[in-house]
């Protein structure tokens, strides 16, 4: 049933209205229902990962025999549009929501889904052709999809953080020198102590914040062990021989990016 308002989409727990030209369907308007939590989206850096992480499955699957070239490419080029920045107002679900994240995973797969259908000139909505779980999200779960583009999204928004504290302790470092000749009381326990000068004062800043860059780099660094290919429980079921490792393989060339994966008995 269509109008020019709304499509109707079904899923096991029965019919859903869909806004008739919505990219998201049946699962994003469940999510929309039942986590109306924070009233605030995902960063959009969050979904630019997804579509990065989705963009790697999809080309493992075809390395690996479990996805055609035309539905591969499909997907590809929805998950493009998206980490290009297109398609935004499609990104719906609440920035807090029950199951770990499976509403923001559905709601990625079901755009890229219905976007690779428009693709191949077919109509969005049916999934016949290009479906959110069977293509779009093959061989994955919300257990190994989300906190691996989580890492993505703390390194990328990390670098920017990065560059901020260096420019922070660059700045300390000037007033150093520049107050280097000023003397100031020094403090200890509340009291008046021995004296001091505000360029010491300064250079203490900037040490403090050159040891926390060490420690932030260094964390930022553990983001780069992702379970992608993990699947559902870590035992990468579901999923083919090789798989996972041409997964994550993917993902380190399409970020520049060096990811690793821990092996699992």
């Amino acid at each position: 049933m269509i109008s020019d308002k709304f499509r109707i989409e079904r899923d096991s727990l029965g019919e859903v209205k869909v806004p008739f030209d919505a990219l998201y369907g049946a699962q994003t308007v469940r999510a929309l229902d039942n986590f109306q939590i924070t009233g605030r989206y995902v960063n959009d850096m969050m979904y630019i990962a997804l579509a990065q992480v989705k963009k790697a499955c999809a080309l493992a699957n075809h390395e690996v025999d479990e996805l055609d070239s035309i539905r591969s490419d499909a997907i590809v080029k929805a998950c493009d549009e998206i980490i290009q920045g297109m398609h935004k107002q499609e990104f719906i679900t609440d920035a807090i929501q029950g199951g770990a994240g499976t509403s923001m995973n559905m709601n990625v797969n079901e755009i890229i889904a219905n976007r690779a259908a428009q693709i191949l000139n077919k109509p969005i909505g049916i999934y016949d052709f290009v479906h959110p779980n069977d293509h779009v999200n093959r061989a994955q779960s919300t257990n190994d999809i989300i906190p691996t583009a989580g890492k993505l999204t703390v390194l990328n928004l990390g670098m920017l953080l990065l560059e901020e504290m260096y420019f922070l302790a660059d700045a300390f470092h000037a007033k150093s020198v520049e107050f280097a000749s000023i003397i100031k009381v020094g403090r200890t326990h509340l009291q008046d102590a021995v004296l001091i000068s505000m360029g010491q004062v300064f250079q203490s800043y900037e040490s403090v914040l050159q040891r926390d860059i060490q420690r932030f780099k260094h964390a930022l660094s553990e983001m780069q062990v992702v379970n992608l290919g993990a699947t559902a429980v870590g035992t990468g079921i579901n999923s083919v021989p090789g798989y996972r490792e041409k997964a994550v393989a993917n993902l380190s060339k399409i970020t520049g990016k060096p990811f690793v994966v821990l092996k699992t008995l």
